[in-house]
């Protein structure tokens, strides 16, 4: 790794430390938990999706609409969600 790039990367880190450092900042953090980041962790690591199978914006959109279908699917599915007829 070039040195430079080592430099960089620790300016990002003291940055990020600094940030962790406040009440504000741990604040806004924490709520990475809670929104949307524990989606894409499932979506990788218990679907095991780490990449898109098609290509171009078009197609890969309709394949990453089908992956979050199917997570929500699932998760109607295991908390016992009964369907409702119309």
């Amino acid at each position: 790794m070039p040195p430079e790039t080592r430099v960089r990367k620790s300016a990002v880190a003291q940055a990020m430390r600094a940030k962790l450092d406040s009440e504000e900042g741990r604040a806004v953090y924490a709520q990475r938990k809670a929104v949307v980041e524990p989606v894409f962790g499932q979506v990788k690591e218990i679907r095991g999706f780490r990449r898109f199978s098609l290509r171009g914006r078009e197609l890969v959109s309709e394949e990453w609409q089908l992956i979050c279908l199917t997570h929500n699917l699932l998760k109607l599915f295991r908390a016992g969600a009964q369907l409702v007829p119309a």
